[in-house]
């Protein structure tokens, strides 16, 4: 009989999947099989027998996986959504190795999915799930300490969409010291592996909704997992084997390309949404003042956010998640209803090429009673940007145009200034400082030096 597939056998597989193709091309090809043949005369050679337990394309982006987060591949898993991901793992680490009810804790600002699922657990009696503010150092020890047995912290940083800094680092050393056997995961989709790698903090697993960054263009649903040990990746291995919730051949595939533009992706993404987040603050007069101090902007790249400079210790850039508030959820309502957007779409998710525009409430944490986020100190009239790689300026003149059509901004001496309506903030309109439109690719490398050279060669044009 043919072995069951083990993703752990990798010196071989990692090889295999080194071989270029046959036929020479230059992208690993697709294996759309269910089924594989067998080898009778030589069993043991056998890597894949059927894909819902190994597919060489999911095996060929589990690969890179590891390679992103600097571990082998036998560490790492990909699975049907990141919702998934939470799922087998807790199933296979925490839920069923429990003889009792166990004991999840985990952040007051959640992802509504997550929250939603620990909710699901805690109905059935499969788990109970504590909340507590995961950014306050002295109300998480005291939480823990207050409660029997924690068999699992769950933590999220920066949160979405409020952008808090949960300090990772020591938060779970704090953990592993008092409880070593409790499971620490990290949801770390704000982040993906190009901006932080929780492992080297100590957490037991890591896990990402490949739907945003890593895939980067909302054509696929995933979820990818990364075990510290291969152990710990076989414990939840066999749950996803014995689900089918492994990530499809072609979902993996179109994964793969994804992961190739990751860099490029983010750093665009991130770099536009400085200027949004520095503009929505000083231009729009999103910002508490004397008059009203409701206006916020939140983002872990200004430094106005009280995380920055501990987001900035292990995190390698803020991410594309920013969020404002107007003070009323009506306002905000106006904002993100508005027929004005062109570029913006409203939707929910983030981490994608294109940029999303959502209010929170009624969509992504709709799913959160509405006496929990009160609890929680959830504005309700909080509006997140998710933003995407399109030119900064015209980015911005999409969000102006909304606000204005919301009757939230206007624009004063043919645009020269911004002036909020909600609080009286009068500020320079910046919007084409930093627009891609503005400057070439010479013009960024040299500069004034192409000046004179420009001349010589736009007079020749004329004279051509």
């Amino acid at each position: 009989m043919v072995q069951s597939y083990k993703p752990l056998m990798s010196s071989q597989l990692v090889t295999n999947l080194k071989i270029r193709d046959k036929h020479g091309a230059s992208v690993q090809p697709l294996y759309l099989s269910t089924t594989f043949k067998v080898d009778l005369d030589n069993p043991e050679s056998q890597v894949f027998d059927y894909s819902r337990s190994g597919n060489p394309t999911r095996s060929l982006l589990q690969y890179q996986i590891g390679k992103l987060y600097e571990v082998p591949v036998e560490h790492v898993l990909a699975v049907a959504s990141g919702m998934t991901a939470l799922d087998v793992i807790l199933r296979g680490l925490v839920i069923s190795s429990a003889t009792h009810v166990p004991t999840i804790i985990a952040g007051d600002d959640l992802y509504g999915g997550s929250n939603r699922l620990l909710a699901y657990l805690e109905s059935k009696s499969h788990a109970r799930a504590v909340h507590v503010d995961t950014t306050d150092m002295e109300k998480f020890k005291a939480v823990f300490g207050s409660l029997d047995k924690v068999d699992c912290v769950l933590l999220e940083s920066p949160t979405n969409p409020l952008c808090k800094v949960v300090d990772v680092p020591q938060l779970v050393a704090y953990v592993k010291r008092i409880s070593p056997s409790t499971v620490v995961i990290v949801d770390n989709t704000m982040m993906s592996g190009l901006q932080c790698n929780p492992l080297e903090y100590g957490c037991d697993v890591v896990y990402e909704s490949a739907t945003k960054y890593l895939n980067g263009h909302h054509d696929i649903m995933g979820g990818i997992i990364v075990g510290k040990t291969a152990e710990i990746a076989q414990e939840i291995y066999y749950v996803v084997n014995a689900t089918g919730s492994g990530l499809s051949p072609m979902d993996s595939w179109l994964l793969n390309r994804g992961l190739k533009t990751l860099g490029v992706r983010m750093y665009q993404q991130q770099y536009n949404s400085m200027v949004i987040a520095q503009w929505l603050e000083e231009s729009c007069g999103f910002k508490p003042t004397e008059k009203n101090s409701a206006l916020k902007t939140r983002y872990v790249g200004l430094k106005t956010n009280p995380g920055f400079e501990l987001h900035r210790s292990f995190n390698k850039g803020p991410g594309a998640v920013l969020s404002f508030e107007t003070g009323s959820l009506e306002h905000s309502q106006r904002i993100v209803a508005s027929k004005a957007f062109q570029l913006f779409s409203v939707t929910v998710s983030f981490g994608c090429v294109n940029s999303l525009i959502s209010l929170p409430c009624k969509m992504s944490h709709a799913s959160i009673d509405p006496e929990v986020r009160k609890q929680r100190e959830f504005p309700e009239d909080l509006i997140r940007l998710c933003v995407g790689i399109e030119d900064v300026g015209d980015l911005q003149k999409d969000l102006l145009y909304a606000m204005i059509d919301a009757n939230v901004l206007e624009v004063r001496e043919n645009g020269k200034y911004i002036y909020n309506k909600l609080n009286g903030h009068l500020g320079l309109n910046t919007i084409d400082d930093h627009s891609s439109r503005q400057h070439s690719i010479y013009d960024q490398f040299y500069g004034k030096d192409l000046i004179e050279g420009d001349s010589k060669m736009n007079h020749r044009r004329l004279k051509l």
